[in-house]
């Protein structure tokens, strides 16, 4: 049975390699290139809006999981879940493709309109009372929020994690690179638990970011845009709902807390990307640190003896932080 329901991860990975090349063709014929914003001008103009083909083939792969348990295994129950967070990740991808579409450089959708939309798109999760209302907190104990927990905890959640997700971004591989490692986490922290569908519809996306990678990383031919990122950050808030982990979610969601912290500072009108030099090494774009790839710039000029920073480095940094977090993570709570 697992083996054959795996084939859900090979078709996700499968079609998002074979797909990305003829979406980065047709994207580039169509005007749908943005600036790669961390190198000289000779090297800008990447296909944008990648993140539309990973969630198609993510959206497939579980449609064949599925299709598997429902007319083969005949364990029809898990799909009323299933499909609302399908439609979560499906509902925050349209939000995304509209916000790519009318471009970050014009600002996009307005802040007020984005929060509407996200919490238009958590309805899914709520209207089936995902997850438990009973959590539990330090020195307190156990507390049964009741309705309190669908109505206000689960769209505040989702719509926390999907529209902060996208601020740690802006650099090749990075969000995708985030997407595996904590996706993959929760996976993990799914099948401990014993939620293994659950486990694996997050290897699902795992494996369609991994064949995004290929051609997102550096140096990227292909850029996911706000269609993967919100997609993202709302399949890690569903997972932690559905999965009734949420604090371990919250947990190894540090990175992103500091980064909403440090945006905050900068009124979050402060771009990520660093100031790229002839070399394409990077410098601080501003005076002061306003998002965690600007500190890992910082950092690195000062470890490293060239004093050369590219954006590889910062990407890996990042990557090592997170890791450090799950590392935390599974000393603390597994």
């Amino acid at each position: 049975m697992s083996i054959v329901l795996l084939f859900s991860l090979i078709i996700s990975f499968t079609l998002t390699f074979i797909t990305i090349p003829f979406w980065i063709r047709k994207a580039s014929k169509a005007g749908l290139v943005w600036e790669d914003m961390n190198k000289s001008k000779k090297l800008k103009n990447v296909a944008g809006s990648g993140g539309i083909v990973v969630v198609m083939a993510f959206a497939i792969g579980i449609l064949y999981y599925i299709a598997t348990r429902t007319f083969f295994f005949r364990e029809p129950t898990i799909s009323l879940e299933i499909f609302a967070l399908l439609s979560v990740v499906l509902l925050f991808t349209m939000i995304g493709i509209v916000d790519d579409l009318f471009g970050w450089k014009n600002k996009g959708l307005s802040r007020r309109t984005r929060l509407l939309l996200a919490f238009v798109a958590s309805i899914p999760l709520v209207v089936i009372n995902a997850g438990g209302s009973v959590i539990h907190l330090p020195l307190i104990g156990a507390i049964n929020l009741g309705l309190l927990y669908p109505l206000v905890l689960i769209p505040l959640g989702v719509v926390g994690a999907a529209t902060t997700y996208n601020f740690l971004a802006g650099y090749n591989g990075l969000e995708t690179g985030q997407g595996i490692l904590i996706i993959g986490f929760l996976s993990l922290v799914a099948y401990i638990t014993g939620t293994l569908w659950l486990g694996l519809v997050g290897l699902t996306m795992v494996a369609a970011l991994v064949g995004f990678l290929f051609y997102n990383k550096f140096p990227a031919k292909i850029f996911p845009g706000d269609s993967l990122t919100w997609a993202i950050g709302a399949l890690i808030a569903g997972m932690a709902i559905l999965g009734n982990f949420e604090r371990i979610a919250i947990f190894v969601f540090i990175p992103y807390i500091i980064e909403v912290g440090l945006k905050l500072r900068g009124k979050l009108e402060k771009q990520s990307f660093g100031k790229p030099n002839k070399d394409n090494s990077l410098e601080l774009p501003y005076s002061k640190i306003y998002g965690l790839e600007h500190l890992a710039i910082y950092v690195l000029k000062r470890i490293k003896s060239s004093k050369k920073v590219y954006e590889k480095d910062v990407v890996y940094l990042i990557h090592g932080f997170q890791i450090f977090i799950i590392i935390l993570a599974c000393l603390i709570f597994l």
